[in-house]
């Protein structure tokens, strides 16, 4: 009886052994073939950009192509959907973020839950929106710009990505906090909604630093303030929003997630890789080449902080009664 019992604790533990080793060697080896990232906007979008920049830092370190997909739609629902529904095997990644916490209460009827169905792998980068205006408007700061919209209620227009969009958002909750009537127009993408701006044919946006900073840079637009609650190092001689409109904070993050049940060592191999690349000095200058900086965190860290942000939009929509399109 004694030595069956002392048979069956050297198995028990050999198992325990062997599925650790398995575990250890399957994380090593990952991945064996090519990943798909999946982002939920089109080209040229924030997201589009920084999917690009980490995943071919990605394929550098790890010898494998890592290629970005673009499932644009649905406010970014359709990528979310994809990668919800994908096999569970770190083969499938999903750029995601702020417009996950914002369509988390926006959409009514997901086929997801985004904090239940997609695992937390990493933060990637964070960053302000900025404020701007064609050049020939006549506000030069935000003082000036509540100013002129509270003289001309209804009359200024001001552009997003799409109803939902972060730059949707902060418009939003500028709107409340200053207490001005400005027009909400949509677009489908931030791309064409610059174009128009630069035409003269809506007077602001609260966009994204990726695809408007060099055109503030090279003067086709004019910036008045950012939308984080500090300065921000690409743009430092232009003030918060929050300097005028204390405890405002409307911020952009992109952060990789995976579908849930991925192993758990896939995730945290893919979070030590990513912090790698994240502490690169050549990554952190073209981050802020873009206005944003690094976000390193543990995969736990990110879904708290992506459960934070999805409690503080759902209530800027059910205050302003924001229902999607």
């Amino acid at each position: 009886m004694m030595l069956a019992r002392r048979q069956f604790l050297r198995l028990t533990t050999a198992a325990a052994t062997l599925t650790l080793t398995s575990h250890i060697a399957r994380a090593q080896a990952y991945p064996t073939r090519p990943v798909r990232i999946i982002v939920g906007f089109g080209s040229g979008s924030a997201f589009d950009i920084l999917a690009r920049l980490i995943g071919q830092c990605l394929s550098d370190r790890l010898g494998q192509p890592f290629i970005i997909e673009n499932r644009g739609g649905a406010g970014g629902n359709l990528g979310t959907e994809t990668v919800a529904r994908a096999p569970a095997d770190g083969y499938t990644l999903l750029l995601c973020g702020s417009p996950d916490a914002i369509n988390a209460t926006l959409y009514n009827k997901l086929s997801f839950n985004f904090i239940r169905d997609i695992a937390p792998v990493a933060g990637i980068a964070r960053g302000p929106n900025v404020l701007v205006v064609h050049p020939s408007f006549p506000a030069r700061t935000v003082s000036e710009f509540i100013a002129h919209a509270k003289a001309n209620p209804g009359k200024i227009d001001f552009g997003s990505a799409g109803v939902g969009s972060v730059s949707h958002m902060a418009g939003e909750l500028f709107k409340a906090m200053a207490s001005v009537n400005l027009v909400h127009v949509p677009y489908r993408g931030l791309a064409p909604a610059i174009t128009d701006l630069i035409g003269g044919q809506v007077q602001a946006i609260f966009a994204t630093m990726p695809p408007s900073i060099e055109l503030v840079k090279t003067g086709k637009l004019r910036a008045l303030a950012v939308t984080s609650t500090v300065r921000s190092e690409a743009l430092p001689d232009l003030p918060t929003i929050g300097e005028v409109l204390p405890g405002y904070e409307a911020i952009f993050v992109a952060a990789l997630g995976a579908p849930r049940n991925t192993p758990a060592e896939i995730v945290e191999r893919l979070n030590r890789e990513i912090n790698a690349v994240l502490a690169d000095p050549r990554v952190t200058a073209r981050l802020a080449d873009l206005g944003n900086e690094p976000m390193p965190m543990t995969p736990a860290g990110f879904g708290k902080f992506i459960a934070d942000e999805t409690e503080k939009w759902g209530k800027v929509i059910r205050a302003a009664n924001i229902k999607a399109q």
